[in-house]
């Protein structure tokens, strides 16, 4: 089936005193077109559920499954995870001095494609999708995310998710540290990237004012490393109004 399913899913993180349990038995299904907010107090381990899907190393799936359209990713390195169709934006997107917005761009999208852009199409796109997040064209011979703002940062991840046009997507607080112009802004790239291919969604965010741009049609509530409660979008509302004590 052409959807992401994660089914009972407990993953512990590496730490300096040890592996610690930090999932523990997520179920979620998201289907291609839907937008699911994950949403939950610090520490609840919603970072946690991104990085694991991801592949990073230091997160372990000790049980459970993740099914990207049937096929279980749990044993992929992050790489092929990637080719499957799987996109992270990162809460803290890493600088890389020497490296170039374009280059990596253009190095990214041949990895996951497995072969080369057309150098005319691919600078075409990359104007297009540019101009789309209000980018400035002198942006793209900036290297990665060095010296960015936290505006900048976080419009690049999502230029990265227009241009890779991933299956499934998981938007690791991408808006944290953006001012209302940036918030704006980035949550138009997500919606036209949502328009224009159908991606499915898991946006992770504390706070319901992403939610004003980008309308989730499910929300999910994280507590202690699952899923507490899931509603639609009122429920996003509800926990605007009311905050996560009742589930504490």
């Amino acid at each position: 089936m052409s959807n992401l399913v994660i089914k009972n899913l407990h993953v512990s993180v590496e730490t300096n005193e040890g592996d610690k349990p930090i999932l523990h038995g997520v179920d979620l299904t998201i289907n291609p077109g839907e937008i699911h907010a994950i949403m939950g107090p610090n520490g609840s381990g919603k970072s946690t559920l991104a990085y694991a899907l991801a592949g990073h190393p230091k997160y372990t799936i000790t049980e459970g499954e993740v099914l990207l359209e049937g096929e279980n990713i749990v044993e992929m390195p992050a790489d092929e995870r990637a080719r499957a169709g799987l996109f992270l934006a990162m809460q803290y997107p890493v600088e890389v001095p020497g490296v170039t917005v374009s280059n990596f761009l253009r190095t990214a999208k041949t990895a996951i494609d497995g072969e080369a852009p057309a150098l005319r199409t691919w600078v075409s796109d990359l104007k297009d999708s540019m101009k789309a997040l209000r980018m400035d064209d002198d942006f793209a011979q900036r290297d990665l995310n060095t010296g960015f703002s936290g505006g900048e940062k976080k419009r690049n991840e999502i230029l990265q998710m227009k241009l890779l046009k991933p299956k499934f997507a998981v938007l690791d607080e991408t808006d944290s540290g953006l001012d209302v112009d940036a918030l704006r802004i980035v949550s138009e790239g997500v919606n036209s990237v949502h328009g224009e291919t159908n991606v499915g969604i898991a946006l992770i965010t504390h706070y319901t004012r992403i939610l004003q741009y980008i309308k989730p049609d499910h929300v999910h509530v994280f507590v202690d490393g699952k899923v507490a409660e899931s509603g639609g979008a009122e429920l996003a509302t509800q926990l605007e109004n009311e905050g996560y004590d009742r589930f504490l």
